[in-house]
């Protein structure tokens, strides 16, 4: 009975999209194992899983998934719980003197449920104010690639590209806002296709209204080229 009981809290926290934690939960020993070791693991979890469906995988269209599927999540779509591959963040001196709000919008999100391994699909919106340095503008394009390739929730992923861009700019003055699709939401459960969800991240200046409300206005600008 305890084990149904369990089951049933954590059915009811993947329906919930409810987080646990700040910080991606990995084990001490997540990176025991090569890249080869898992991918050569995660095909044969594979196979088992689409031979218990009832799949002939000695059909040609088949027969080479459980190794595609293991090479996508362990080199791709979950590539970034490898802390090598975090991307170098080389800060320069803001030699121009540039003292306003730096927005970079419509930043493309790919990530993955937690709860059911489906894709989050949005756009990243990120503002800091500079403390004596600037970052190029595609590391903050690469960090939220970083951390949106991994199992996430949309609430950390937020508060994770924040945390990342404080520590490299080294100031508090940092802000993000997520707008995304859930397809575990859209395509089941509930499926409802037209639902977003927003989170937000404002930290140090970004926290004062007059300053929260120049950021949010700068990103509803419609950009045309």
């Amino acid at each position: 009975m305890k084990m149904d009981n369990n089951i049933e809290e954590h059915d009811t926290l993947g329906e919930d999209h409810i987080g646990t934690s700040a910080d991606t939960p990995l084990r001490n020993d997540a990176f025991t194992l090569s890249d080869l070791e898992k991918i050569d693991i995660i095909k044969d979890d594979v196979r088992h899983i689409l031979e218990t469906l009832g799949l002939d995988l000695t059909d040609d269209s088949l027969s080479g998934t459980p190794n595609r599927v293991a090479k996508m999540f362990v080199n791709e779509i979950f590539g970034g719980l490898d802390p090598k591959k975090k991307p170098k963040a080389s800060t320069f001196d803001n030699k121009y003197k540039y003292g306003e709000m730096l927005v970079e919008k419509n930043i493309t999100v790919y990530s993955t449920c937690e709860h059911h391994l489906l894709p989050i699909v949005g756009r990243a919106h990120i503002a800091y104010i500079s403390n004596g340095t600037v970052v190029g503008l595609s590391k903050m394009n690469r960090v939220v690639d970083y951390y949106a390739k991994r199992p996430q929730v949309q609430e950390r992923l937020t508060i994770q590209v924040v945390k990342a861009l404080q520590e490299v700019l080294n100031t508090d003055d940092v802000a993000c806002v997520i707008d995304a699709k859930h397809l575990c939401v859209n395509s089941r459960g509930i499926r409802d296709i037209e639902s977003s969800t927003v989170t937000s991240e404002f930290g140090g200046k970004f926290k004062e209204e007059s300053t929260r409300r120049e950021f949010l206005d700068y990103i509803k600008l419609k950009t045309k080229f």
